[in-house]
């Protein structure tokens, strides 16, 4: 008889937990997965996929517009909110049982209902006790709304796509890629929207050209921003509109309110504190090199431990993991040059260093930018504007970072992403012939240095 119920026990169904299940089975272990909202994790319900979704909506009444320009002569558009609603939540659930069922054929156990980790070797969902050899904790990240006055009002990712009514009127409170995304939909979609940031300039973090190129293109779409801006109170009004006090006075009045303000690991209820798991100040678990907790029975992987909050990060950790288990090797993950979308309107794609990381680096460093009207907009009219730019360490040549603001950022960047990867130098990209007419080329035409 075996030992234990299970050679792994994966807490959270996201895609980390969900690869490291399927690929760990397919290797022969016993394994067991417990999840208590959804298959897919945040990704698949409350992220990637209905965000993007969400943006090729928004997306069609500029290319209404635009079409004008080029001899179409459109009807009158209206957008309907539960149409979009209803199939991006048939979409989900159509993945939902994508992800059940590749686990299922993988012969994973499937266990619906939150995880506790009771001792080291064993797991308890509701009145049910599983012993496992190992332990996985993938459960990813929780919306975090700070406690103001009010915020039960707030919604946060977790509701924004499930909404009963479209709201004439929405504030987005935050200054990520998140808050940046949600401001850019529902403007797109016809709302009168609003952001608010606490601090002079959103998307920290990002290259301080694109981070002042997006709020000026924002702008020009119609949403209005408000930066140095801190959210006090929410109030409810009779007529269920929300009332919305700003520190310092000043109030705003809209229908809904979206907390974008970032996400917290989402550990809460699992024992790990219990069992003397260590955790860092923000709640994220420290694990070493191979996944594994100061506790050597379990071991943690994707958002909870504080790494890139990103799909594909997940998957990579969870491969890894798999790979350790089974070889007992350490294959280390290299977090530098990931490439990175915001499905902003317009969309920004960047990989690698921003000027400010280099220069703060001590990199000497030569700066290529253009900045230019797209082709289309030539025709339609529209006065949006591209921005694309180099950073070149000027010691090696190498190009050590590529940002772009523009139409299909992400699908653009992810090319110079391998690029960058093989360590491509200036020189290189001069060399490469571009694809004309594409907006693409103009990242190996570049000749001149910036000012």
């Amino acid at each position: 008889m075996a030992e234990f119920d299970f050679d792994l026990f994966v807490i959270g169904a996201g895609s980390g937990g969900v690869r490291a299940a399927r690929m760990a089975a397919a290797g022969g272990m016993r394994v067991a997965v417990a999840e208590d909202r959804y298959m897919g994790g945040t990704c698949v319900n409350v992220g990637c996929v209905p965000k993007k979704l969400f943006v090729y909506a928004s997306s069609y009444r500029e290319s209404f517009e635009d079409s004008v320009g080029f001899g179409w002569q459109p009807g009158a558009a209206a957008f309907d909110w539960e149409t979009l609603r209803d199939n991006n939540a048939r979409e989900v659930a159509r993945l939902n049982g994508i992800y059940r069922n590749l686990l299922a054929n993988a012969g994973v156990t499937v266990i619906d209902g939150r995880a506790r980790i009771e001792e080291r070797q064993l797991v308890a969902v509701g009145e049910q006790r599983f012993s496992a050899e190992r332990i996985l904790v993938a459960t990813g990240g929780w919306p975090y709304v700070p406690d103001i006055p009010g915020r039960e009002y707030a919604l946060t990712s977790n509701e924004i796509f499930s909404m009963a009514e479209f709201p004439r009127r929405i504030l987005v409170v935050g200054g990520g890629y998140i808050a940046v995304e949600f401001a850019g939909i529902f403007a797109g979609l016809g709302a009168e929207t609003s952001l608010s940031y606490r601090r002079d300039l959103f998307l920290r973090g990002f290259d301080r050209d694109v981070r002042t190129f997006v709020r000026d293109e924002m702008g020009k779409k119609g949403v209005t921003l408000h930066f140095n801006h801190r959210v006090e109170a929410i109030e409810k009004q009779s007529d269920d509109s929300l009332l919305v006090h700003m520190e310092g006075g000043g109030s705003l009045a809209v229908d809904t309110v979206l907390y974008a303000t970032g996400r917290a690991p989402n550990v809460s209820g699992l024992g790990l504190e219990e069992l003397g798991v260590v955790m860092h100040r923000d709640g994220t678990i420290s694990v070493d090199d191979n996944f594994r907790t100061n506790v050597h029975s379990i071991y943690a992987l994707g958002d909870v431990t504080g790494e890139p909050q990103l799909t594909p990060v997940a998957l990579a950790e969870a491969m890894a993991l798999v790979k350790h288990f089974q070889t007992g090797e350490t294959t280390e993950i290299d977090y530098n040059n990931i490439p990175t979308a915001v499905f902003c309107q317009p969309n920004i794609g960047t990989v690698g260093l921003s000027e400010e990381e280099a220069r703060d680096s001590g990199i000497p460093v030569v700066i290529y930018k253009s900045e230019f009207r797209p082709m289309r907009h030539t025709v339609s009219g529209r006065e949006e504007r591209t921005l694309m730019k180099l950073v070149v360490d000027s010691s090696s040549d190498r190009v050590i970072g590529a940002h772009m603001v523009g139409p299909d950022a992400g699908e653009i960047i992810q090319g110079i992403a391998i690029a960058i990867k093989a360590g491509a130098t200036k020189s290189v990209f001069d060399q490469t012939i571009g694809i004309h007419p594409t907006a693409a080329e103009e990242f190996v035409t570049m000749r001149t240095p910036a000012g």
